[in-house]
């Protein structure tokens, strides 16, 4: 059973940064297609940025150029560096994980862009 823990989230000003960080336990990391989704209260949830295969990026249109996904298979872990955050980006930030017959998320961690 895949399990995956979201650390990283906090209060942050207008303009700041901060690095979400996602491991992977129960599981093969490199075998995953890994996700970061967020949900912004009233909202529904949206894709921020995937990897695919470990090495294919994409990003919503309104996090590229400010965020960047990465993975790192020898510590299971998948990372959000969120830079230049705006107030729009408060949000639960969720993880998820796929692969055939695989669809797991996180609890989610909460970002706030505020000042």
């Amino acid at each position: 059973q895949v399990q995956l823990v979201e650390s990283g989230g906090g209060l942050v000003q207008p303009g700041g940064s901060l690095r979400l960080s996602c491991a992977l336990s129960g599981g093969i990391f490199s075998l995953y297609n890994m996700g970061w989704y967020r949900q912004a209260p009233g909202k529904q949830r949206e894709l921020v940025a995937n990897i695919i295969l470990g090495s294919m990026t994409n990003y919503a249109h309104s996090v590229k150029g400010r965020f960047t996904i990465s993975g790192d298979n020898a510590k299971n872990t998948v990372y959000l560096q969120m830079n230049s955050l705006k107030q729009d980006d408060t949000a639960v930030y969720y993880c998820n994980a796929k692969r055939v017959g695989v669809d797991s998320w996180g609890k989610g961690t909460l970002v706030t862009v505020s000042s």
